[in-house]
């Protein structure tokens, strides 16, 4: 520590930068590796999100509240987990269904404008079951893409979200053929 007149002076250790902000000031602060059924305790956990792969390509959303591209999901209702949450906003937004039961991720830690509040969403991950459903746009959601996380989408590009969907890259290759990266 540094001295300062025979006295010594407390630094503060400086916060990490988050891993991801957007134009509107909101952040991703970190990501919580934690069991599914233990969720942090320091901030409230309302939101779910999944990233569903297929392929090399993951499925984006376009709200058409935000006007952003988004991974599917949304809030959990009193009733359900994260994980029924998770299930129903996907079925809700993409009219998609996972192939078999989700991945648990683990638990986003943001900060959310425009007050910098708290809170934390449970990241789901799964393979698309079938990718010929037909989406049909809805009051919230105006169109999909399945996203290869490096051509440019037509409009703004959710970077919190699209940090989350890499974080489930090698996390879906896992499922997908057995071992990290294959």
């Amino acid at each position: 520590m540094p001295e300062q007149r025979g006295h010594h002076v407390e630094m503060a250790a400086p916060h990490p930068p988050p891993l991801a902000v957007d134009d509107r000031g909101n952040a991703l602060v970190s990501f919580v590796l934690a069991a599914e059924d233990m969720p942090p305790g320091d901030a409230p956990l309302p939101v779910a999100l999944v990233a569903l792969w297929h392929g090399s390509r993951v499925l984006m959303v376009f709200d058409r509240f935000r006007q952003a591209w988004e991974l599917p999901g949304g809030q959990i209702d009193p009733d359900e987990t994260p994980r029924q949450a998770a299930a129903r906003e996907l079925l809700e937004e993409t009219n998609h269904v996972p192939q078999g039961q989700l991945r648990f991720v683990g638990f986003a830690s943001f900060t959310l404008a425009p007050d910098q509040h708290a809170e934390y969403g449970a990241l789901f991950t799964g393979l698309a079951a079938d990718v010929s459903q037909l989406f049909q746009p809805n009051n919230e959601i105006a169109a999909i893409r399945w996203w290869d996380l490096r051509e440019s989408l037509p409009g703004r590009l959710q970077p919190l979200d699209a940090y989350l969907a890499e974080l489930t890259r090698n996390t879906s290759s896992i499922t997908r053929h057995g071992t990290a990266g294959g």
